[in-house]
């Protein structure tokens, strides 16, 4: 196996100059063509023992004739049609003048081969048989020689197998150009399906990002604002509310470093081991909103309910930032209450509050209330997301009467359930 591949490797650079060149190549398959020939026109078939090579010498006319022929196969790959017309005329006219004629066909048969590689099949089978009726033709009605001669049978054949061959090589190069282009096709769809996964898996940490960010901050934010109200007269308070601040915030520093930990690769060092947070934490985040000054009630029917971890963190992030809203938009004296109940193949997450007066749109919500939130709010646009994701819906505005409702619906067999990392 070693020395068919050295040799390979040695024609390699021979063989890239004659691509990048093929007019050179073109002139070289003339000169020997035209050697062919004129080598050929020495030899004599109709000999007292058969063919005799040296017993004759063509005539000027004929060297012209081979001449001419030889040096129309240099345009052959501009102008296939044009050449085979040119050669095969040049052909015809020793067939008809010289007996024996010179083998001027022989360029002929290179021309049709040229068209029938760079044609389409029927165009091959037009112009192949009028090629072989012409040529042969030509041989029996203006030779010496009886019709079934083998000059004349060698006419017929080599036109016959000329177009043949073109055929052969014009439909193999199309099966690889074919090849090559649905191997090119696929691998711009891998490429393009992994940029997508890239898009996506990005949406998804923003998000993650998002909720933990705005939930811990505004929660940071109203605690030091308690402690800076009753610094001086009550220290007590201002203390405990200071203690909020400091659990919140390595609250918060603790879900950055697991999220920002997802964009790790593999090999690295301290990649995060805790588990994403779902509803079984949910007690805790309630906990912490309540410490906050927002009083929450809690009603659940899932407890026995195994969710998939997708669908799982998906209600954790839609109650988190939910009450995260009513914290920051509804006022002082709001009240809140979470609802997460299974129904069928489905579990639906509520979050109510009575903060804003009926009408009031709330900030945050944005755009048409009765079309759900509107696009003003990342934290409403961050929760439509996940909830499409999994293939579940959500819908959010104000309540009659005063407040906000957010409810989504999840299904537990979601689409995305596959996605242990949510």
């Amino acid at each position: 196996m070693t020395a068919p591949l050295t040799g390979f490797s040695r024609l390699a650079p021979t063989r890239s100059w004659l691509r990048a060149h093929p007019t050179a190549f073109d002139a070289g398959l003339a000169a020997a063509v035209l050697v062919c020939m004129v080598v050929a026109s020495f030899a004599d078939p109709h000999g007292p023992h058969g063919p005799t090579f040296g017993t004759r010498t063509p005539e000027l006319r004929s060297l012209l004739l081979m001449t001419a022929a030889a040096g129309a196969l240099v345009f052959r790959r501009g102008r296939p049609v044009t050449v085979l017309a040119v050669t095969g005329a040049v052909s015809v006219a020793e067939l008809v003048a010289g007996d024996p004629p010179a083998p001027v066909a022989m360029s002929a048969v290179i021309a049709l081969y040229t068209v029938a590689s760079r044609t389409d099949r029927p165009t091959t089978w037009r112009v192949g048989l009028l090629t072989m009726t012409v040529l042969t033709g030509s041989a029996i009605l203006f030779g010496s020689a009886p019709w079934y001669s083998q000059e004349n049978l060698g006419i017929f054949a080599w036109t016959g197998m000329a177009a043949a061959a073109g055929d052969a090589v014009r439909s193999r190069r199309a099966f690889v150009d074919a090849i090559r282009e649905r191997a090119e096709r696929a691998e711009r769809t891998r490429d393009e399906e992994a940029r997508r996964r890239v898009a996506e898996e990005r949406l998804r940490i923003a998000r993650d990002l998002h909720d933990v960010v705005a939930h811990h901050i505004a929660l940071v934010n109203v605690q030091a604002g308690v402690a800076a109200h009753v610094m001086d007269k009550r220290p007590d308070q201002a203390k405990e509310a200071l203690s909020h601040v400091r659990e919140a915030s390595r609250s918060a520093l603790n879900e950055l470093r697991a999220t920002v930990g997802l964009l790790r690769q593999s090999g690295d060092p301290e990649a995060p081991t805790e588990p994403a947070p779902g509803l079984a934490v949910l007690a805790p985040l309630l906990d912490g909103f309540r410490r906050a000054g927002l009083p929450v009630e809690l009603a659940r029917t899932d407890q026995d309910t195994a969710l998939p971890a997708a669908v799982d963190l998906a209600a954790y992030r839609i109650v988190q930032e939910a009450l995260t809203n009513v914290r920051k938009h509804a006022g002082a004296a709001a009240k809140a209450e979470v609802s997460v109940v299974r129904v069928g193949r489905t579990v639906e997450v509520t979050v109510l509050d009575d903060g804003c007066p009926a009408g009031t749109v709330r900030e945050g919500a944005g755009g048409d209330p009765a079309a759900g939130g509107g696009s003003g709010g990342h934290g409403l646009i961050g929760m439509r997301e996940r909830v499409t994701a999994l293939g579940g819906t959500m819908t959010a505005g104000p309540r009659f009467g005063g407040g906000f409702r957010v409810q989504a619906i999840l299904p537990v067999k979601a689409g995305a359930e596959g996605d242990e990392d949510g």
